[in-house]
């Protein structure tokens, strides 16, 4: 039975931190002189309707570091669902490699590619989630923390696709989630349910507010993101109106804990949602968050490519 990694609630507590786990294992490893060549011969294909950085070179780099490979398609290479069918795409993809990353705007794209596909299919963001982020995220908290039990992770702003992951995340492992957002920007409902059922599993506690200040007390952890995400340019102007009360600025910071950390899935807009005083500060774990993709997503492919 081939697995794909499409949500992080598709896998249970156990597994999550096993990946984790995995994912300290396989970074200690390569910074003492490089990884065992666990994928050899295997290659990733990775197809992309956004642009992207982060995504892009640490799935590249995590199959080199394992010894594997990675292909790059564009989004005019194949035109997902346009040029060709979700379903061929899928069946041709998986006669040629040994698992596909799909960065897509609907949700609904990357289920389709893993429903007719027989390789295993990965999630590198859709407009619902965004679970590869939520593991560099629960790797970088892990590496701070020492656990995500019982620690206060706060999100600041619209409760998009990041939000969904991390909350997921966190509820799973047994953080305690609040996201503060406007009225209007709300984490859609039926991520909310899940959670709920989560933290009610796990003893975790789910907090939703609009005041920021009212959010942030006590938190361990405050993660924030652009106020317009891919997708969303027609929203900007009024997104920009709404958001401001919302941005992670040195005075919102100074009220939470003392020992809390600063956390963006990047790119920052700074001067919006965060200000360089607060991404370039000491308070911020902005960059070695963002090098956790490269650690996190290495644990993700040995999962679902190496056999047990």
């Amino acid at each position: 039975m081939k697995k794909d990694f499409l949500a992080v609630s598709d896998y249970t507590p156990a597994e999550l931190q096993g990946m984790l786990d995995l994912a300290i294992r396989l970074k200690q490893e390569w910074q003492a002189g490089g990884n065992e060549p666990l994928l050899k011969n295997k290659v990733l294909g990775m197809i992309f309707q956004k642009p992207s950085l982060r995504t892009r070179v640490s799935f590249d780099m995590a199959m080199r570091h394992l010894g594997g490979d990675a292909l790059y398609l564009s989004p005019n290479e194949i035109g997902l669902g346009q040029r060709e069918s979700i379903a061929d795409v899928a069946r041709v993809m998986s006669g040629y490699v040994d698992a596909m990353m799909a960065r897509v705007f609907a949700h609904e794209h990357v289920l389709e590619l893993a429903k007719w596909s027989s390789i295993p299919v990965i999630n590198g963001l859709s407009d619902y989630n965004h679970p590869c982020q939520a593991m560099a995220d629960a790797l970088t908290i892990q590496e701070e923390f020492g656990s995500l039990k019982g620690l206060n992770v706060t999100f600041i702003g619209d409760g998009n696709n990041v939000a969904v992951s991390l909350m997921h995340i966190c509820t799973k492992l047994g953080a305690n989630f609040t996201i503060a957002s406007p009225e209007g920007y709300d984490i859609v409902p039926k991520a909310v349910e899940m959670a709920k059922q989560f933290a009610a599993e796990s003893g975790s506690r789910l907090t939703f507010l609009r005041d920021p200040h009212q959010a942030v007390k006590d938190a361990h952890v405050i993660y924030t993101d652009t106020w317009t995400s891919m997708g969303q340019e027609a929203e900007a102007k009024k997104r920009e109106m709404v958001f401001p009360p919302y941005q992670v600025n040195q005075q919102l910071v100074s009220e939470a804990r003392s020992d809390v950390i600063v956390m963006h899935c990047l790119p920052a807009h700074r001067g919006q949602e965060i200000t360089d005083e607060v991404a370039d500060g000491p308070h911020s774990r902005l960059f070695p968050q963002a090098h956790n993709r490269l650690h996190a997503q290495k644990a993700i492919l040995v999962e679902l490519l190496v056999e047990k």
